[in-house]
């Protein structure tokens, strides 16, 4: 088994945290996550304080185990949630969209643990000095909102510049990258695309297929000239908003609102966004969380072990 600061700190068996993926970490996903050893997170999304409690009460229905809830600071509901989390007293809580700066004293006096993700030394710098208990650097590679480095050129910069436990996020799948994460500092990881494919996330089938099907090059990011860059599956829709950004860029918004909802829910290929990382084609079947938790940590303790990598 494998013991770094993250898991003595937050009490779990395995260093990995589930990503906040919108519309896809939901509740039972996220108890699963835990219940299986990781950290599994709700997403609070664009969530008011009414919906989130009731995500809140249900994880806490099926497990003991911590959790977490993920912020996505540019909600309109963010003040209410930020206040709902205090009183929760939910055990971590991380953030994205945004810099959390305003709440973390609150949050902290309420007894959770706070991780930021981060995309740069930078804002690494900025939120450790601030109080944050760790931070989640997430690389280009990763599904969703992305920045531009790599995870491999930021973990260690990022791990250099502050003194305070780093979660590499960002083309992680398999025992692999988790060793490879150590290797450049990292204290554990945090993973989206891979628990897409597990048995108890309640993606539409369409998604789950899409994912299945990816190839090394399935992936593109749009967005980029706008400041918001996104990675996800190449569809039609993702192809019409890379040659709309070049033409009439004003029209995105309107094109993208809602996309992901129609993936996540509906499967719908044509006006959905599939948003996945890089690391989408490495993944190859469906599997129980608890199995694939056990079977990648395995991998890893062996290959940090010394041993050669067999599939």
């Amino acid at each position: 088994m494998i013991d770094t600061p993250i898991t003595q700190l937050l009490g779990i068996k395995y260093p990995i945290f589930q990503g906040g993926m919108a519309w896809v970490a939901e509740a039972n996903l996220a108890a699963a996550v835990s219940n299986g050893g990781g950290l599994g997170i709700i997403a609070a999304m664009n969530m008011d304080r009414a919906h989130l409690k009731a995500q809140i009460d249900l994880i806490r229905s099926l497990t003991e185990k911590p959790f977490g809830v993920n912020v996505m600071l540019m909600s309109p509901y963010t003040k209410e949630v930020a206040e709902l989390l205090v009183e929760e007293k939910v055990p971590v809580i991380t953030t994205g969209a945004g810099n959390p700066q305003p709440y973390i004293e609150g949050w902290k006096q309420a007894g959770s643990k706070i991780f930021p993700v981060i995309a740069s030394v930078a804002l690494a710098k900025l939120l450790a000095r601030a109080g944050a208990d760790g931070l989640i650097a997430e690389g280009a590679e990763g599904g969703g909102h992305v920045g531009e480095t790599t995870t491999m050129a930021l973990i260690p910069q990022v791990v250099d510049a502050v003194d305070i436990p780093v979660i590499a996020a960002g083309g992680i799948a398999d025992g692999r990258g988790i060793a490879a994460a150590f290797m450049l500092g990292a204290s554990g990881v945090q993973m989206g695309t891979a628990f897409l494919l597990t048995k108890e996330c309640r993606v539409h089938p369409n998604y789950k297929d899409m994912v299945l099907g990816a190839s090394d090059i399935a992936t593109m990011v749009t967005g980029r000239s706008l400041g918001h860059p996104v990675r996800s599956l190449k569809t039609r829709l993702t192809r019409s908003i890379a040659q709309i950004e070049k033409d009439t860029p004003e029209l995105i918004d309107e094109m993208g609102r809602g996309a992901l909802r129609c993936a996540v829910l509906e499967g719908d290929k044509m006006k959905g966004c599939f948003m996945a990382g890089q690391i989408a084609g490495l993944l190859k079947e469906e599997v129980a969380v608890k199995d694939y938790l056990d079977r990648i940590t395995h991998q890893a303790d062996r290959l940090l072990r010394g041993e050669t990598w067999t599939k």
